[in-house]
């Protein structure tokens, strides 16, 4: 680390400066953090070196960089190189956030600021604003960052390819700024939309993708002890459902299918008339409370596909653990509030409607249900980025998943990291893919997720029926599990491990537990050979025992052999005597001995 930055006069400085230590101690609380990270302070002393106008930091879900992104306010602030802040980000509940985690380094952002106020009051050293606030009037903006040195803070940078109109908007309301600083935790995007201020280099295939100056993904940040590891439960299970054509199908959830049927074994699965919800989220609520022993005020998230969807949930989850769920339906100030409340508090459940996939900081978030159709490697990525944030060592995430080879595929690449390319072929792009090219993702249910926010996903197919039955456990690469039926032994263990782990340690449970489940299936299998060959030889017993007694009553009595097995049939049940059962059998032996004592 460089020397302390030296003192400038005070009519250099910000207002925000005569709140700050030119020294910047460690004790400050640093957002979440009560000093700087290894991460942070090499990412700080990289734009340090450079002091350039664009900087694109890429930092895993949970790493921090909001802390990042302040510290640089607060020395840019200092210094005097601006005097004004701004900080874009994809929600409105992220922009208070914001403002929070500012205001506890002395940095005041208004998350207030209305497009119609023109100026922000004295008292703010500047906004907060979401990228639809930017392109509702990006001359109102560009000119507000004209009028004074200003760093811009680019949140989840990617949203600025959301729309050719947004990164339009954005590269006009902020191509005067003096710094800008982007941030992502998820370096691609599903279509190939540029994204403003971020330098793209075209590599040997000829694909242009995007240079960030700071790299720090999620292997680095699990070496470091920075986010916790992350276990994901797939569920597969039978599904029923009827076409729009009126054709009935049945297939297993992970069955290799058409792109077609996927969509519609996965969405029947989803629904919550069927029992492979209710049966998912019993399962993920054992696995909180297997948590809970160990960290009391672990929390879960259920990210449902729209609202009737989402409604429903909670109604299975107020059912299975007696207490109503917290419920986030949209991106309004009521929301923004309930999350805080479950942030700061020690409920059990949230269901919420995509809002809660990015950037909102919920700590205690241990355990996910991924209940939804979006498919995109983008969303999976920030979803699964909700449960990775570290509070102490040990700590593991655990995400519960239906057994689709995409999200699979997805879960098992968790440790990839991937760069935003252009130029790709349009079969990719359409994908939302970045994986896994070749393979599309469920893009026209996205599209109609899209479409319809708060609308159950009706009229192509309906449900008829959905089971569900555990599948297998994905962790750090590998696949531990043989299947096994919901409530079994084998699906128990698994959601019965210790809640504080590291990644050794689950990796090491997991394959002995794996290892135990096989044995004891071999032993169960050999068990029922044994049993299977002494009924063998039980029923080879009755059966000739029978055939004496038919003889001995046929002689008695001088009816045909064939003649006393019919009435034998008639009286007792069953078929001829080589299908008959054991049981069958034996009440047939029974029935002749009792006509040898009169019994008739």
């Amino acid at each position: 680390m460089r020397p302390p930055a030296t003192p400038v006069p005070q009519a250099a400085s910000s207002s925000a400066a005569s709140h700050l230590s030119p020294s910047f101690p460690t004790r400050a609380p640093w957002g979440t953090a009560s000093k700087l990270r290894a991460w942070q302070a090499e990412a700080l002393e990289v734009y340090r070196a450079r002091s350039p106008r664009d900087f694109l930091a890429v930092a895993t879900p949970g790493a921090g960089k909001t802390t990042f992104a302040l510290r640089i306010a607060t020395e840019l602030l200092e210094q005097g190189s601006v005097r004004r802040i701004t900080v874009v980000a994809p929600t409105e509940h992220l922009k208070h956030q914001w403002a929070d985690a500012a205001a506890r380094v002395g940095v005041r952002i208004d998350p207030n600021f209305k497009n119609s106020q023109g100026r922000h009051g004295a008292q703010y050293d500047g906004v907060a604003l979401t990228y639809a606030q930017v392109a509702a009037n990006p001359a109102l903006h560009a000119a507000r960052t004209a009028a004074a040195r200003s760093l811009v803070i680019l949140d989840e940078v990617h949203h600025g390819g959301d729309a050719l109109s947004w990164g339009e908007a954005v590269r006009e309301a902020f191509e005067g700024a003096t710094r800008r600083l982007a941030l992502t935790g998820t370096p691609f995007r599903s279509d190939t939309a540029p994204i403003p201020f971020v330098t793209y280099e075209r590599g040997p295939d000829g694909v242009r993708r995007s240079s960030a100056d700071y790299t720090y993904g999620y292997g680095d940040a699990l070496r470091d002890g920075v986010v916790r590891p992350v276990i994901f439960l797939s569920y597969s299970g039978q599904m029923r459902w009827r076409t729009r054509a009126g054709d009935e199908i049945s297939a297993r959830l992970d069955e290799g299918m058409t792109k077609d049927m996927t969509a519609q074994a996965w969405r029947s699965a989803l629904d919550p008339q069927g029992q492979w919800i209710p049966s998912v989220l019993e399962a993920a609520d054992k696995r909180l409370t297997e948590v809970r022993r160990a960290v009391p005020d672990a929390g879960g998230l259920v990210i449902a596909t729209d609202q009737t969807d989402a409604r429903a949930y909670a109604g299975h989850l107020a059912r299975i653990t007696g207490t109503s769920p917290t419920v986030v339906l949209s991106d309004d100030d009521g929301a923004s509030k309930r999350i805080e409340e479950f942030s700061d508090g020690d409920q059990r459940w949230m269901v919420a409607v995509r809002m809660v996939s990015e950037g909102v900081d919920v700590p205690r978030l241990a355990v996910g249900v991924y209940a939804t159709s979006t498919a995109t490697a983008l969303f999976f990525a920030q979803a699964v980025g909700r449960f990775v944030r570290a509070r102490r060592r040990g700590e593991t995430a655990s995400v519960f998943l239906p057994s689709v080879p995409n999200l699979l595929g997805l879960a098992n690449s968790l440790e990839l990291e991937r760069d935003h390319a252009l130029d790709k072929p349009l079969s990719a792009a359409e994908s939302g893919d970045l994986f896994n090219p070749e393979d599309a993702l469920m893009a026209a249910a996205n599209r109609e997720e899209k479409a319809s926010d708060g609308v159950g996903e009706q009229g192509s197919f309906q449900m008829l029926e959905a089971q569900a039955s555990f599948d297998r456990v994905l962790f750090d690469g590998g696949e531990f599990g043989t299947g096994a039926d919901v409530g079994s032994e084998e699906e128990l263990d698994f959601l019965g491990l210790p809640g504080l782990l590291d990644a050794d340690q689950v990796t090491t449970l997991l394959k002995q537990r794996q290892a135990d489940h096989i044995k004891g299936r071999g032993a169960a299998a050999q068990k029922a050979a044994e049993r299977s060959e002494l009924e063998h030889r039980r029923a080879a017993d009755l059966r000739k025992e029978l055939s004496q007694l038919v003889s001995a009553w046929a002689r008695r009595t001088g009816q045909p052999h064939g003649s006393v097995h019919n009435e034998l049939r008639r009286r007792s049940g069953g078929p001829e005597v080589p299908l008959a059962s054991i049981d069958q059998l034996t009440a047939r032996v029974e029935l002749v001995r009792g006509w040898f004592v009169g019994k008739k």
